[in-house]
This record gives C-alpha cells, structure tokens and sequence, in this order.
C-alpha cells in the first residue's frame, strides 16, 4: 500500500471502465485522484466511490477536446492542490468503418478526441508537473496503435500517433532533466464499454447488435483465451505512476493476453 502516497494525480475519461478503474487503483496506493469526464453522472459516482473509500478526490467535467477546458482544469488543479505529479490520458472514443466510407468528420472527430485530447493534456499539465519536482505522464494507446485492424483503419492512426508522441514527449523532458517520465499502455481485449461501439459498426455482426461476443473473440485471437479488464490495465498504469518505474521513459507497456506475441 501506499505505492503513490502524497502525489496527486489526474485521470480523463475517468467516469467508466479503465479510467474508472485508474482511479480507484491510484485512490487505493494514496494519490489524490482528479477524475475528469463529459460524462458527468458516472464520474461523480466514481469520485463519492473513492470518497467512501476514505480517499481524497475532485470530480470536473472536461471535454479533453477543448483547449480552454485543459487550461481551466490545469488551473483548478493548481488552485485546490498546488500541485500535479500524475497524468494519465486515457479518455478516448472508437469510430470504426471501411476507410472508403468514413467520413472526414468522423475521421476529425477520433483524432480530436484521441490524439489532439493527448496532446492538450501533455502540453498543460507538464508545466505543473516540472513545477512539482517530475512525475509520471501514462498516454493510453492501444493494440490497435501497435498493429493494424480492418474496419478500424482511423483508429489504429489515432493510437498510433498516441504511441509516437509518447515517445518524443519522453526524449524532451529527458533532455529537459525534468523529472517527467512518459510512456503509452496498450491493452488488447478488455471488457469495456467502448466494445459496443466499435461492435456495432464491424462486418458480420448481427443487426441492432450493440457489442462482440468478447469471451468468443478471446478464445480465439488470444494466446491467454480470456479477455482483459480495466483493473489489469489500472495495475500497468500504477505501476507507471510508481517510483517502482523510475528508470522507464519512452516505452510501451502492452497488456493483451498475449497477442502482440505472434
């Protein structure tokens, strides 16, 4: 216990799934965890979750899109606690469809949400984490940002610039001596709301199908044949978070029952 006692963390798209289950993880080692989210019933219930627990949190609504947003959270963060040692971007959207059929605002809608949300959160936390004496900045990737998938051609883009920009942002602070370390988590097949959308727009899936059969998928595409959940992903990114990582900047942490493996 304890694994980040007295650092306080920020955590987007935190209401539901893996950032939820962040959160709680973070929470439960000792940070102050702000959950940040659009989804503005599910993070409340998930900051009076850590609360009950006897942690320390603040809930905001935040549109990771939204330059203004970040600064106005940035400046919050700093107004209640002084301090930020702690980011984990992980609020993400999936659009799937046949690259020949996506839309080009359905395109810009992914990226915006997935890679300029990651970039946002980077470019106005970072300066609050230097002032703090360093931390640890966990971008959420993907299995997607690491291989290619048909039907998800725009996804795999975003996840893979999420990937590329960790890395330069690592070799910035690093030359910085900053303190900051950065680096991307991968999950492969995790039981998480975002199976719906990407179920529903994928070839062969029943009509009015809201999601995939995962314990099917799994039996068949992972080596492991079970699926993931958000907590084996939270247990990546406390690691992360932890002094434990110290010596781990630039990299990638790939969770996905092995199949990046074959």
């Amino acid at each position: 216990m304890g694994r980040v006692s007295g650092k306080v963390a920020l955590v987007t798209g935190g209401a539901i799934g893996i950032g939820r289950a962040c959160a709680l993880a973070l929470s439960r080692e000792g940070a102050t965890v702000v959950v940040t989210d659009i989804q503005t019933t599910a993070g409340r219930e998930c900051a009076a979750e850590i609360e009950k627990a006897g942690g320390e949190t603040l809930f905001l609504e935040h549109d990771t899109t939204s330059e203004d947003a970040w600064i106005a959270v940035a400046a919050e963060i700093k107004a209640r606690f002084g301090k930020l040692h702690i980011l984990v971007n992980n609020a993400g959207i999936a659009v799937p469809g046949l690259v020949t059929e996506m839309s080009l605002a359905d395109w810009k809608k992914q990226h915006a949400v997935n890679v300029e949300g990651v970039f946002l959160g980077v470019k106005h936390s970072l300066p609050l984490m230097r002032e703090s004496g360093g931390g640890s900045i966990v971008n959420i990737s993907s299995l997607a940002g690491l291989t290619g998938a048909p039907n998800l051609s725009s996804y795999c883009a975003s996840k893979g610039a999420v990937r590329l920009f960790t890395k330069a942002v690592a070799l910035e602070c690093a030359a910085a001596r900053d303190g900051v370390r950065c680096n991307s988590v991968h999950p492969g097949i995790i039981e998480t709301a975002i199976w719906g959308a990407i179920g529903a727009g994928m070839p062969n899936v029943e009509p009015g199908a809201n999601r995939l059969d995962l314990d099917a998928i799994t039996a068949l595409a992972t080596p492991l044949g079970v699926k993931g959940y958000p907590e084996d992903i939270a247990e990546g990114v406390l690691y992360l978070a932890s002094e434990e990582s110290r010596y781990v900047t630039g990299t990638e942490l790939v969770i996905d029952g092995g199949m990046f493996a074959r």
